[in-house]
């Protein structure tokens, strides 16, 4: 009925971990009222659901989380 390998452990692991981050985010942005974590946040979360390898989620959420950093730096 379904694949044999349907969900990975390593994908649904790095999909925990990156998507807590992310909500980490969403959360910090919303109470400090900053767009930058908060919609970065709302990114790392929504590749967590979309990127379904390990190795692409997580290059995908280093490049989003040097955005923050690079955006929060910049003075956004």
């Amino acid at each position: 009925m379904f694949p044999v390998n349907l969900f990975h452990t390593d994908s649904l692991l790095s999909s925990l971990i990156w998507g807590s981050i992310g909500v980490g985010c969403v959360i910090y942005g919303k109470k400090q009222t900053e767009a930058v974590p908060l919609i970065g946040g709302l990114a790392l979360v929504a590749a967590s659901y979309l990127v379904s390898s390990a190795l692409w989620m997580s290059l995908v959420s280093l490049l989003l989380i040097g955005g923050m950093a690079a955006a929060k730096r910049l003075g956004y």
